[in-house]
C-alpha cells in the first residue's frame, strides 16, 4: 500500500470498532468496522474484514465485505471474495469472477445504474482501438 501523508492504519482481524475514521494515510480493515472511514489514501478490506458504513477514498481493494455507501474517486477492485451491497460512486470498477456486487453503482460521468451479478462481465474487444463491450 502507498503511503499517503503518514503511516498506514491496520485493524487486525478479530478487532471490531464502532466509530467514524479520519486519516490522510492508508487503511487495511482485517476486523469489523461500523462506522464511517474516509481518507485521502486507499481503503484494503482484507478477506476476513468488514465494513458497515460510509466509505470515502481515492483507492479501494476489497477481499472482504462492505455494506453502505461507497466513494471511491479513482480505482475500486473487487476480488473473488468480495461480497458488496449498498451504493457505490466510482470512477473505475474491477471485479474478479466470483465476486458480489449487488449495488447501486454510478461510475464515472455516467448515469446510474442497478447491478446484481455474481461474477464480472465477459468483456470483448474486436479492434485494439475500440472499447471492450460486455456480453
Amino acid at each position: 500500500m502507498n503511503e499517503f501523508g503518514g503511516q498506514p492504519n491496520r485493524i487486525e482481524k478479530n478487532t471490531k470498532i464502532k466509530g467514524d475514521i479520519t486519516s490522510e494515510a492508508d487503511f487495511r480493515i482485517d476486523g469489523k468496522l461500523e462506522g464511517n472511514v474516509k481518507t485521502s489514501g486507499k481503503v484494503v478490506i482484507g478477506k476476513d474484514g468488514y465494513i458497515n458504513g460510509k466509505v470515502e477514498c481515492v483507492n479501494a481493494d476489497i477481499e472482504g465485505k462492505f455494506n453502505g455507501e461507497l466513494s471511491v474517486k479513482e480505482l475500486l477492485s473487487l476480488k473473488a471474495s468480495a461480497i458488496i451491497e449498498g451504493t457505490v460512486t466510482v470512477a473505475k470498477l474491477a471485479v474478479e469472477p466470483g465476486a458480489t456486487f449487488n449495488a447501486a453503482c454510478t461510475m464515472g460521468k455516467g448515469a446510474t445504474t442497478t447491478t446484481s451479478s455474481t461474477a464480472a462481465p465477459k468483456l470483448e474487444s474486436t479492434k485494439s482501438n475500440e472499447p471492450a463491450k460486455a456480453s
